[in-house]
């Protein structure tokens, strides 16, 4: 699969990724002189690269191109005419300005998938707005039911919409590709981080839309079971998730506090959703006594569904990390030894890549445009008329 990915900072460069991580050769095309505007992103490393661009670009060959010139839009056309994927994540409007509207496109490569992700989708009465990772997540409804009642909308540390609309884009262009296998024709394929941010809502659309019920902000609690949260330790947090009667019991059992399986409180999931705070209230005075690590311990023993809440420097420690590869090593021209996060996603009949560094602007210009039938001549043509960025080499 030969990808061209005009996406830029974190949505678009995220399907890229998963796609190149997957075998596919994706191109990336930043806009010239500056690039990608992640690459100032913090942190900045002392080789002048940006640990942010780095993270979401490995495993792309990387072109630079002036679309505000006649001559780079054609080096995109040339580049597109015999692509199966183009990515974009520009305001409505932005590729039909340069003349690059998947109307255009499609007759120039009927074979093309085009893939917008957009703040809120190519239809509707926000077709034309631009959005953020935050205000997907706002007027998704994740905010409204994020941290604890009585504060101020709280929205989710990473940018969930974001990257859960590139994880969408690239599964909708496997099933558009899987087409095109079919069929020989692409198509547009057209998502948003308004609907990346929709979509991590089913529990509280099924209560919803079922009776009406909007849950409240629950901190790390749940509203179908319980106890199922965090729960304060002597040296940390743990998560326990006795989300049935069995595991409840296997809880007690480890607390070594039988009186709760009798209070009549707490003798049924919906006895113990209901008086909840006075559960947990007595769980705390118990699970505080001894250390997050002991009481991992003794609920791995049981079966016990459990785990310590991590900062990121233990979480990407952990040997569950390193024995599942997510988290891998480049070798970078400036910055050197680079680590990322990996694939999440695992074959048992392939390989998955891992071994080119994110793109330095225009490091692959000459390699990619030869390849699309471009001279030596003509390549220094376009680097000289400034259409193009181009590494010397």
């Amino acid at each position: 699969m030969k990808v061209v990915e005009l996406a830029h900072i974190m949505s678009g460069p995220v399907c890229g990724m998963m796609l190149a991580d997957m075998g596919a050769d994706v191109v990336k095309v930043e806009k010239v002189p500056d690039g990608d505007d992640s690459r100032r992103f913090s942190p900045i490393l002392p080789s002048g690269e940006s640990a942010s661009f780095m993270i979401v670009n490995r495993n792309k060959r990387g072109i630079g191109i002036n679309l505000k010139s006649a001559s780079g839009r054609e080096v995109l056309k040339r580049l597109l005419s015999d692509a199966d994927v183009v990515t974009e994540n520009y305001r409505a409007g932005t590729m039909e300005k340069f003349g690059l509207g998947y109307d255009v496109l499609k007759e120039l490569n009927p074979g093309l998938i085009y893939c917008a992700i957009s703040g809120f989708g190519r239809t509707g009465p926000f077709g034309e707005k631009g959005g953020f990772d935050l205000i997907a997540q706002g007027m998704s409804g994740m905010m409204s039911m994020t941290g604890e009642e009585g504060r101020e909308p709280v929205k989710a540390g990473s940018p969930v919409a974001d990257i859960n609309s590139g994880i969408l884009a690239a599964l909708g262009i496997a099933a558009a590709y899987a087409q095109k296998l079919q069929t020989g024709r692409g198509q547009m394929v057209d998502t948003s981080l308004f609907e990346a941010g929709l979509q991590q809502m089913f529990w509280p659309a099924a209560s919803y839309l079922a009776d009406g019920t909007i849950l409240p902000k629950m901190g790390s609690a749940n509203s179908t079971s319980a106890p199922y949260q965090v729960f304060k330790t002597n040296d940390g947090w743990i998560n326990i998730g006795a989300a049935n009667q069995s595991n409840y019991e296997r809880l007690l059992e480890v607390l070594d506090a039988p009186q709760l399986a009798s209070d009549p409180r707490f003798t049924t999931n919906a006895l113990r959703l209901e008086h909840r705070e006075a559960l947990v209230a007595i769980l705390n005075e118990l699970l505080v006594r001894r250390s997050t690590d002991e009481w991992m311990a003794q609920f791995d023993r049981i079966g016990l569904p459990a785990g310590p809440v991590l900062d990121i420097a233990a979480a990407l420690a952990h040997p569950q990390t390193i024995a599942r590869e997510m988290v891998v090593e480049t070798d970078h021209p400036l910055a050197g030894k680079v680590r990322g996060l990996g694939l999440p996603i695992h074959f048992s009949e392939a390989k998955r890549s891992g071994s080119r560094p994110a793109p330095l602007l225009g490091q692959h210009t000459r390699e990619v445009l030869m390849e699309s039938g471009y001279s030596i001549d003509e390549v220094d043509r376009l680097v000289e008329e400034k259409a193009v960025v181009a590494l010397e080499q």
